[in-house]
């Protein structure tokens, strides 16, 4: 039997002493203290891309997983096998559970998600939120691609945190990274990304969830359009 995983407030006291270091020394940490036992969550979105391409370089052991809610754009799945076959890796893929997805959809319909904010959460908590915490079952760690800049849900996000709802350490190394910093890491390395962004979708989700973006909206103004600001999250980042 394996020992119990260390309390998620230890983990974040231990990671303070790179709290403010740079994405590719967090990630070397992360590496060293948990290996396999911490993940990367990835839509492929290009923040998810600069992590994949830091985390080859600095972090080899972590897994990496994506979420497939059986919605998303072409241009994603395009993008998985580039990330495949150029980086070497294993693509970890949940779905949803194919009994709550047929009776989602036999009951309330194929669009269920905008008739109201309730059951647009019930359609993400189905399609994202059930598969990630069994993408996260027995981890003790996961790493994200969230910044603070991307939205006015995400202005407070730290680098380090406690994930309450999966007991685990949460580190979101590119925090404090501006949409610039990203393209600029993209453009000097020669990151794939998806054929999405070329074409104002700087935030992807699944593809009737999200629409191109105007130049003076924030970056997730195109998921979920017809619902205010602050409720433009998934269910997979609450919150505070």
């Amino acid at each position: 039997m394996s020992p119990p995983l260390p309390h998620a407030s230890a983990l974040l006291a231990e990671a303070s002493v790179v709290k403010d270091a740079p994405a590719q020394d967090l990630l070397a940490w992360a590496e060293r203290r948990f290996g396999a036992r911490a993940a990367i969550a990835s839509s492929f979105g290009v923040e998810d891309m600069v992590l994949i391409d830091l985390a080859r370089q600095h972090a080899p052991s972590l897994r990496l997983f994506t979420l497939d809610t059986g919605r998303l754009p072409p241009e994603t799945y395009e993008l998985m096998e580039v990330v495949r076959k150029r980086y070497g890796v294993t693509v970890e893929t949940y779905f949803p559970e194919r009994a709550r997805v047929e009776a989602l959809e036999s009951t309330q319909g194929y669009f269920s998600f905008r008739q109201s904010l309730a059951a647009r959460k019930a359609c993400c908590a189905i399609r994202k939120v059930e598969p990630l915490a069994r993408a996260l079952a027995g981890q003790q760690a996961w790493v994200t691609g969230l910044r603070r800049e991307q939205s006015v849900t995400r202005t407070d996000v730290a680098t380090l945190e406690v994930d309450s709802a999966h007991g685990l350490l949460k580190l979101n190394p590119l925090a404090t990274w501006s949409s610039r910093d990203i393209w600029a890491y993209v453009r000097a390395n020669g990151v794939p990304y998806n054929a999405l962004h070329d074409r104002g979708y700087p935030s992807i989700g699944c593809a009737p969830c999200t629409r191109a973006v105007k130049p003076y909206e924030d970056e997730r103004a195109g998921r979920w359009w017809w619902e205010s600001a602050e409720n433009r999250e998934c269910g997979l980042h609450p919150v505070r």
